[in-house]
Order: structure tokens, then sequence, then C-alpha cells
């Protein structure tokens, strides 16, 4: 991410600082109760065929046993990665436009420094500055279509096209 010239870049995309009308932080946690739902959504129906399955004796038994827990098994590490996963903090710059940066970083120090810099470039026409992000990850379905996001109120899961 650097800025140069009144022009905020982040990796090849390019934000004019006159255009950009909000940059700030804030924190994404996982959503745990979903995750715990999900799980016992896919895991009552193995549970009660492997219950099933056990006390019958025969020949398609032993697959619809190994079956059950495999889902169970899925189900399960599906679950912990969700309980074990930290929350993460995230910078979002915001344009007059629909353009949407998003940084996200364990450290959220980082993120408010970059914040700060980017307001003061924003303030300053000469200022410029550079830092290196270690990873950039781009999510291919944000450039693959509509995507409606809904901030605010509750239960909204957008729209997506």
């Amino acid at each position: 991410m650097s800025v140069s010239k009144r022009l905020l870049w982040v990796n090849r995309a390019c934000y004019p600082l006159g255009n950009i009308a909000r940059v700030h932080t804030y924190v994404v946690t996982p959503d745990r109760g979903a995750a715990v739902k999900r799980f016992l959504v896919i895991a009552i129906l193995p549970i009660l065929v492997l219950a099933l399955a056990i006390e019958a004796s025969g020949d398609g038994a032993g697959v619809i046993q190994l079956v059950c827990v495999a889902i169970l098994v899925y189900a399960v590490a599906d679950l912990l990665v969700v309980l074990f996963r930290k929350p993460h903090s995230v910078l979002a710059i915001e344009t007059t436009g629909v353009a949407l940066a998003v940084l996200t970083s364990n450290d959220a120090s980082v993120l408010a420094d970059l914040v700060r810099r980017i307001a003061l470039a924003i303030e300053n026409p000469d200022a410029e500055f550079h830092v290196r992000v270690e990873e950039l990850t781009v999510n291919t379905k944000n450039y693959t279509g509509d995507t409606v996001n809904i901030i605010g109120g509750r239960d909204h899961t957008g729209i997506v096209k």
C-alpha cells in the first residue's frame, strides 16, 4: 500500500485521495453461534442413522456407519475451525462511489497507523508513504457480478447475483 501524487495504491488498485469518503477499522469476530447451529443441523441425522445402524446388523450397516462417522468428523472439524478462529482487525477504505478496499491484520495497531497515515495524506497534498503488505488475498467473488451489502439492521444476508 502506498500514497503517491494524491493516489492511494492498494496492490494494483488505485484510489484518488479526493474520492475517499471514509477510512476506518473494525473487528470481525467469527459467528460461533451460527457454527454451532450448522453443526447441529449437519450432525443430527447422522447420529440418528448411526444409532439405528448400530442396532441393525447386515451387509450395508458397516458402510452406513462409516458414512455417518465421516459426516460427523467433518461436522466436528468444521465446528472446531470456527470456534478456535481468532477475531481479526479490518481496515476499510470507502470511496464516494461504490469502490471499497479491505485489508486485514492480526495487529490492530498496524491498521490504526494506516488510518492515520491515509488521513494525513488526504489533508496534506504533498504526503507520500509506502507500507509493505506481506500477503494479499483477493476474493474473486467481489469481481464476478452484482453484490449488495446491507449494513445495519438485523439478519441481512444481502443479495448476490
